[in-house]
């Protein structure tokens, strides 16, 4: 193991200075965003997607005060997320929050909720309450985002936000599951020309939270998890909380080795 743990951490040594200088270029520029809003910075969360990149490349971001990280599919982040875990035990002050960002299967429900401590992606009232079932086995609450299409593309996951009175019925339903913390709602803005051309999809990701605070102010609905490298300065303007960045940190995507 001390060979192992030596030979990634020259590996952490030889990307810090890329990851820095990507890393000080995000951070700056979701401040810039935060101000020009008017919006507190503290409000913005991070998270570093890291899908596709090995456990090295997590070790050398976390190195540099990185503490949210994303994963798109549960059997890669079966491969990474205990590794990196285990490699971090020494830090027990600073630990890694790992959210998955990507669709969830209902067969992979089970390893999604040992691997991690928030899932964004929740589209369905049936997948809710498969997980409903299977975290009030382990007595354990998992913290939640509802995944909504507010772009209407079929390739898209998410509830559809229309008929209104349809999607609060389904959000009443998943509302009563008592082991899902509900904690507000998710969505991916449609590729587009220029960033803020995506600006009307995140603004009504954020109108229909002001609705749902409205008729279930029994819940925070505190997060809006939306904008990725494209389009996150966009999505800060129009109030996201969670802005979900991958290729602007960690460079272009590659395999895993």
């Amino acid at each position: 193991m001390t060979k192992t743990v030596l030979r990634l951490s020259s590996f952490v040594l030889r990307q810090q200075d890329m990851l820095e200088q990507n890393l000080r270029t995000v951070q700056q520029r979701i401040a810039r965003a935060a101000e020009r809003a008017g919006r507190d910075l503290r409000e913005i969360t991070l998270v570093a997607v890291s899908k596709t990149f090995p456990v090295e490349t997590i070790l050398a971001a976390y190195a540099l005060g990185v503490r949210h990280f994303g994963e798109n599919r549960v059997e890669e982040a079966a491969e990474k997320i205990p590794r990196v875990n285990h490699l971090i035990t020494q830090s027990p002050n600073h630990p890694i929050v790992w959210h998955l960002v990507g669709h969830l299967q209902s067969r992979k429900i089970k390893d999604a909720l040992a691997l991690f401590d928030f899932i964004h992606s929740i589209d369905s009232v049936a997948l809710a309450q498969k997980i409903e079932t299977r975290a009030a086995t382990l007595n354990k609450t998992i913290p939640i985002l509802l995944e909504v299409n507010t772009s209407g593309e079929s390739t898209k996951y998410g509830f559809a936000p229309e008929p209104r009175d349809a999607f609060f019925e389904a959000v009443r339903a998943i509302l009563a599951l008592p082991h899902l913390d509900v904690q507000g709602l998710m969505t991916m803005a449609p590729i587009v020309a220029q960033p803020d051309d995506a600006r009307p999809y995140f603004r009504a990701l954020r109108e229909l939270r002001d609705e749902l605070r409205a008729r279930f102010p029994e819940r925070a609905w505190q997060h809006l998890s939306m904008g990725m490298t494209d389009d996150f300065e966009a999505a800060i303007a129009e109030g996201a909380t969670i802005v979900r960045i991958g290729r602007a940190i960690f460079g272009e995507r590659s395999r895993i080795t």
